[in-house]
């Protein structure tokens, strides 16, 4: 699959951009040129040398605390997408198999869970459990799993009516060795579109709870709170909120990117579309005159 994503000038973007990204997380806190946390006299200053984005109303440099906070962005929204496939990638799968009472409680959970403003759900814990943001991305996650419910246990379903599924049920194989050996590299595709999907979305989520001041103490920088404190400057810096602003658009993008070149390249669609690249890329047939080679 990944061979036949990258094959797709979509895939090769969405991969690029995502790299950046996850390098702006890891190496972004030592590449700051100056201390994120370090205030000054030179409040509002515009970009220079010195300051290549300005600095905000305290004096700090701007383009430090947004390599900074890259990390608590990123990491945020991979909370969120994996909390969200291992509360709701396997149960889907396993409710296919574990019986009906099983599945019924699944699917009522499901339904529960669905009904349930996350946003408003992870302030309330937050409120009760203290401002942090790795419970408010655990619960986020939580509420966000029913993707991976439906869209696993709908691939499953699909599969587990496959005439070879069948005949290893009847021929004694376990749930675990037919989810492993048949179910789990049929149901690998949509559930990769699904996490592409929930990584941007965790990046909205994580954006719009550090915009709201929720989840990060501060003076730690996110790109959510250095959108939120640009905003109260417009004035005099009418430019400032556009680098974080970018950076969230960017990476969301990216994300749905990746999941549609995921979605293209999945299934029969995307093995002909392979198959088509690889006859135009390949070796050119004998070239005929006459009628003879």
């Amino acid at each position: 699959m990944v061979r036949r994503v990258l094959s797709l000038t979509s895939g090769r973007i969405a991969v690029v951009i995502l790299v950046l990204i996850a390098l702006l997380a890891v190496c972004g806190p030592w590449l700051a040129p100056q201390d994120p946390l370090a205030t000054s006299d030179n409040a509002l200053a515009s970009a220079s040398g010195a300051h290549w984005l300005g600095t905000d109303h305290l004096g700090r440099d701007v383009f430090s605390r947004l390599l900074d906070g890259s990390r608590i962005s990123v990491l945020g929204s991979l909370e969120v997408a994996l909390t969200a496939l291992v509360v709701g990638a396997v149960p889907g799968i396993l409710s296919v198999y574990s019986g009906r009472v099983f599945e019924w409680l699944t699917l009522r959970l499901a339904d529960t869970l669905v009904a349930l403003p996350f946003m408003l759900f992870a302030i309330a814990v937050i409120a009760l459990l203290g401002n942090g943001i790795t419970q408010a991305m655990l619960v986020t996650g939580v509420l966000v799993s029913p993707l991976f419910y439906r869209v696993s246990r709908a691939a499953t379903l699909a599969v587990a009516r496959s005439p070879y599924v069948e005949a290893a049920i009847v021929s004694g194989a376990s749930v675990g060795w037919v989810v492993r050996r048949h179910v789990w590299v049929k149901v690998l595709p949509p559930i990769a579109v699904a996490l592409a999907q929930t990584i941007g979305v965790g990046f909205v989520i994580v954006s719009s709870l550090t915009f709201l001041g929720i989840g990060v103490q501060p003076p730690a920088p996110t790109w959510g709170g250095l959108l939120a404190t640009d905003l109260g400057y417009l004035s005099h810096q009418p430019w400032a909120p556009v680098a974080p602003a970018l950076l969230i658009m960017v990476t969301v993008w990216a994300c749905n990117l990746l999941a549609d070149a995921i979605r293209d390249v999945s299934g029969e669609a995307g093995r002909a579309l392979a198959g088509r690249r690889g006859a135009r890329t390949g070796p050119s047939a004998p070239v005929t005159v006459g009628g003879s080679r």
